[in-house]
């Protein structure tokens, strides 16, 4: 039994569901079997938790759909969040309104994920990120720990767009780089830690580490520290 548990109207629980202690979930929400909430986590108002993916058949296959959703102790979502089976927030985690979060996602203990911001498929964020507004973090993506990806960041992980076969892969940001708003990085480009990209740019390569790149396409513009 759980401890002060805080359900609001028309919420719908399916059997197999498990809820920590001092949990709020509020009105019109789904939470759906196989979906796990530890103590304190609050869910907002007409959200979809634990969704099995679908498709058809030009789409990636990702599971049977058997994988729970996990989501850590403390953790806070807005209104209108939707998040698939498969993934895993941890601890003390912030969604807000109006994102979506893909299966086979793990975030890190503390990180930000902003209003309308969208994760993916495949895709590893790191602890105390801040992925702002309205970003696209595309799959198969690995974003490292302390990093900032600014409101409208766009990332792309398909090469030849659906013209031949390609193993997807979505750009890698290691550790305390940030990415300004409306930046665009293209598949499997690599930044390096504590890298810079200036608003508006497009990265088509690695980055050095520690850097600032800024431009179409991204160019290097100083080294940090000279």
């Amino acid at each position: 039994m759980t401890d002060k548990l805080k359900i609001g109207r028309n919420v719908v629980i399916d059997e197999g569901v498990v809820l920590g202690n001092q949990v709020v979930i509020g009105d019109n929400t789904v939470i759906l079997s196989g979906t796990e909430l530890g103590d304190g986590v609050e869910v907002g108002a007409n959200c979809v938790l634990g969704i099995q993916p679908g498709g058809n058949k030009r789409m990636r296959k990702t599971g049977e759909g058997t994988k729970k959703l996990i989501i850590g102790e403390g953790t806070k979502l807005g209104s209108l969040v939707s998040i698939y089976a498969g993934t895993e927030l941890g601890e003390h985690v912030f969604v807000g309104d109006h994102a979506s979060i893909r299966e086979s996602v793990k975030v890190g203990n503390g990180t930000v994920i902003g209003r309308s911001a969208i994760v993916e498929l495949n895709t590893t964020i790191g602890a105390s990120c801040t992925i702002q507004t309205s970003a696209y973090v595309t799959g198969d993506t690995i974003i490292e720990d302390h990093v900032f990806i600014g409101p409208c960041v766009s990332m792309s992980n398909d090469k030849y767009m659906g013209a031949k076969a390609y193993e997807m892969k979505g750009p890698h940001i290691e550790s305390y780089a940030k990415i300004g708003n409306n930046a665009t990085l293209l598949p499997g480009v690599r930044v390096g830690k504590g890298t810079i990209v200036g608003a508006g740019a497009v990265v088509t390569k690695d980055t050095g580490d520690h850097v600032v790149v800024a431009g179409v396409p991204a160019r290097l513009l100083k080294e940090k520290g000279k």
